[in-house]
């Protein structure tokens, strides 16, 4: 007899979502606290990267919300948590500066 937890048992798919998330939010906050600009070879990947991870911003937690909507508002998604990191993450970015 198998005993398995149907706990936070997500598809690939909200896990690829929810780890972009954490990588646009690590991306904002390492361009928030270093100077990315004090080594030439920093700032020129963080000048290639940030409209890429602009667009990821905004549209991660749309998608995020539309697949929350498919499963009916589960707090067991990871799309829920998604929405959220996208969202603190976008607070983070308009209120500290």
């Amino acid at each position: 007899m198998t005993d398995e937890t149907t706990t936070f048992q997500n598809s690939s798919l909200s896990k690829i979502f929810f780890i972009l998330s954490l990588i646009v939010l690590g991306f904002w906050s390492v361009g928030q606290i270093i100077d990315v600009y004090r080594y030439p070879a920093v700032g020129a990947i963080f000048e290639i990267l940030w409209l890429f991870m602009l667009l990821m911003l905004f549209i991660l937690p749309i998608i995020a919300l539309v697949f929350l909507i498919k499963e009916k508002f589960s707090f067991k998604s990871l799309y829920l948590y998604t929405l959220i990191v996208a969202v603190i993450n976008i607070l983070l970015m308009i209120f500290i500066k």
